[in-house]
């Protein structure tokens, strides 16, 4: 954990983060109206696991898109947040093959989490950061 000057935190004023939130909703609509991701949740302990992993100083969380096959047998796509742990020096924390010059192991799992729910459909429709 970063050491910061009186305790303070790294947030932002509610109105900051409405103002951020709607220019996201408004600008993403114009490039991918299909896609109607507005937030994640995430839960407490999944968090907590990442975090706890040796030698984790921060972590880093990617964008992404699941496929899926509705109840009409069409495909659509679920957004995705995919979180890593990140090392000291800045590096994703990935599984790798240290005897063979530290390649990556695609197929290894316990290193990417996978572990949010996108908004819609898990939303705080009350929410002024979801622009009711």
């Amino acid at each position: 954990m970063e050491n910061r000057p009186n305790g303070e935190k790294n947030t932002i004023t509610l109105k900051k983060a409405i103002r951020w939130t709607a220019r996201w909703r408004k600008l993403k609509a114009c490039l991918n109206p299909q896609e109607r991701c507005r937030a994640f949740n995430i839960p407490k302990i999944d968090l907590q696991e990442v975090l706890q992993e040796e030698g984790v100083a921060s972590v880093r969380a990617y964008m992404g898109l699941q496929e899926q096959i509705d109840e009409n047998g069409n495909l659509k796509f679920i957004e995705k947040l995919v979180i890593v742990g990140v090392d000291a020096e800045g590096k994703d924390m990935l599984p790798v093959d240290e005897s063979n010059n530290n390649a990556f192991l695609f197929e290894e799992d316990g290193y990417v989490y996978d572990f949010t729910s996108p908004c819609p459909d898990v939303c705080d429709d009350e929410s002024p950061l979801n622009g009711f």
